[in-house]
């Protein structure tokens, strides 16, 4: 029975016998199940109506509000609802996603709920999944490599249901990052590919489909080219936004330079019927497996093509997905037979960028709490890709390089604490690691100008991270995997010309990050050739992007 008919089923079931506390529960799963947030909170207060403070009911209501992006309201519910149940994981795992969205305050909280989810329930590789995810932010290597097996053993066996973009933390092959995305896929019943449109007499109208459009990692790295398409004419781009307007000057770029469609607060059903209404040609969609994506809208097949690109570095293993936009660099003929999706490389990097930003004056190395002298090396990547390999080679470059320090992005909870115990079990005085704070983008931007040289993570590289680094001068090195996400550092330093930057591996990483922080005369001709390339290279001419991206389109569109 697919998802609408068992739902039909359960809300003919509660017409019924109003009074079936099991129905009521059961109809609010499916409910969220299916994007119904309303129907689904309305169906779990009824089962509360009917036995007052019961876990089952309160979790449900809890997940409603989750869902809804009601984060502190779901916490508080779904902390009453495990005080009720303490031995049921599920209603713990609950809590830990809720924990982990209220905000920064509750990160340790979110981990010892998701530790005790998984101390439940020890044999569930799903639930070990979120807690080895989670504890990769918070720097909490506990049990980190059993947690990694039990992970890839569950998917390899074809026995737990993993959320591919946590996977891509894991130090996977291509073929099981495939088998991962294609079990997560397989829960979404996918509907008939609608025929595709007559295009002749007029333009070929584009979607978009992302949570991101507005001051986010993703509207970021597309503003500057929907204004270029804009401007060019060619086609009729269509922004589908999961996100509320956030009042951003991104989000009002976007809104200028497209035809946008606010669809928060529509369940799936209504998404896809938009977004079919609409007629659009090609369907891009920009989240994928990552959080507050929409898998389900496009399982409807809203649109006669649709194209896996930019947010999620890898394959969707979905069968209603066609396409992946890639480059040749990030995803070579040898990684194709682990993508679902056939493949279509531009030839360019695949990423974009926004070029109209502007590089405010950098503050002191005081006030950003760095040493008057010595090389500053950085990563400011997101805390999760941190590993203990990628950190051990970032502490033996500062071992051999005296008077450096290491500059990274702080992280949730007692992440930072956590690094800094790493480093002086290695050795290294921990005060050497200095932590900057989520700051305001053009502020973060401007710091690029103290930092020496950016030190990449593996097998989760930089990406939006390296564009910006890139973009404000400071030089990327990186040892470019067999994955997608381990190689978009390399495809942004390959497409500027500067490929030495890309290292054969740990070793070779290690010694030519200590050659080149030992050296400011070479780190000095390094910065120059990189603004030489920035300048005169297709990775940041969103011109020729809009171009390439159009001829795409039209190519996609024919099938």
């Amino acid at each position: 029975m697919g998802t609408d008919a068992q739902t039909l089923a359960l809300r003919q079931a509660v017409t019924r016998q109003p009074d079936d506390f099991i129905a009521w529960l059961m109809l609010a799963d499916a409910e969220l199940d299916g994007g119904q947030l309303a129907a689904g909170a309305q169906a779990a207060q009824r089962a509360l109506q009917l036995r007052p403070h019961h876990p089952e009911a309160l979790a449900r209501l809890g997940r409603a509000h989750w869902q809804a992006g009601h984060h502190q309201q779901a916490a508080q519910l779904l902390e009453q609802a495990s005080r009720g149940a303490p031995a049921h994981p599920g209603i713990a795992l609950w809590l830990g996603h809720a924990l982990e969205d209220a905000g920064p305050q509750h990160a340790e909280a979110a981990g010892a709920a998701y530790r005790r989810a998984h101390q439940l329930a020890p044999e569930a590789a799903y639930i070990a999944a979120h807690r080895l995810n989670w504890q990769r932010r918070l720097c909490d290597w506990t049990e980190l490599d059993a947690l990694a097996d039990q992970v890839r053993q569950a998917v390899n066996a074809g026995h737990a249901v993993v959320e591919p973009f946590a996977f891509l933390s894991e130090s996977a092959t291509p073929a099981e990052q495939l088998a991962c995305a294609r079990l997560r896929a397989a829960g979404l019943p996918a509907a008939p590919r609608p025929a595709p449109r007559p295009v002749t007499g007029r333009p070929l109208r584009v979607g978009w489909l992302s949570n991101g459009f507005g001051n986010h990692p993703t509207g970021l790295l597309t503003v500057a080219l929907a204004e270029a398409l804009h401007a060019a004419g060619e086609l009729e781009l269509h922004l589908f936004a999961l996100n509320a307007d956030d009042g951003s000057p991104i989000r009002q770029r976007l809104a200028a330079a497209s035809r946008l469609h606010p669809l928060q607060g529509l369940d799936h059903a209504q998404m896809a019927r938009h977004i079919r209404q609409t007629g659009i040609d090609v369907l891009f969609d920009l989240r994928g497996w990552g959080g507050g994506g929409a898998p389900g809208v496009l399982a409807l097949r809203p649109a006669p093509v649709q194209v896996n690109w930019l947010a999620y570095p890898g394959t969707s293993g979905a069968p209603w997905i066609d396409w992946v936009l890639a480059d040749g660099f990030v995803l070579p003929a040898a990684l194709e037979p682990h993508f679902s999706e056939k493949v279509l490389r531009l030839p360019r990097a695949f990423q974009p960028s926004d070029t109209s930003r502007r590089l405010p004056p950098p503050p002191t190395r005081a006030e950003c709490g760095l040493p008057a002298s010595g090389a500053v090396l950085c990563c400011f990547n997101n805390s999760y890709k941190y590993n203990p390999r990628s950190v051990a080679r970032l502490l033996a470059v500062l071992e051999a390089v005296p008077d450096s320090v290491l500059w990274l992005l702080s992280g949730p909870g007692q992440a930072d604490a956590r690094l800094r115990a790493v480093a002086q079990q290695a050795g290294v005085d921990p005060q050497r690691l200095v932590f900057m704070p989520k700051l305001p983008h053009e502020q973060y931007l401007a710091r690029y100008a103290l930092a020496d040289l950016f030190l990449d993570t593996s097998p989760y590289n930089a990406h939006t991270t390296a564009s910006d680094a890139l973009w404000a001068g400071c030089p990327l090195l990186t040892t470019p995997g067999q994955t997608f996400a381990d190689r978009v550092a390399g495809s942004l330093n390959h497409h500027l010309g500067m490929d030495a930057m890309n290292c054969r591996d740990d070793a070779d990483f290690i010694a030519r990050a200590i050659a080149l922080a030992s050296d400011p005369a070479a780190l000095a001709a390094l910065r120059r050739q990189l603004a030489a390339a920035r300048a005169h290279s297709s990775l940041f001419d969103m011109a020729g992007f809009a171009g390439d991206f159009a001829a795409a389109c039209r190519q996609l569109a024919r099938g």
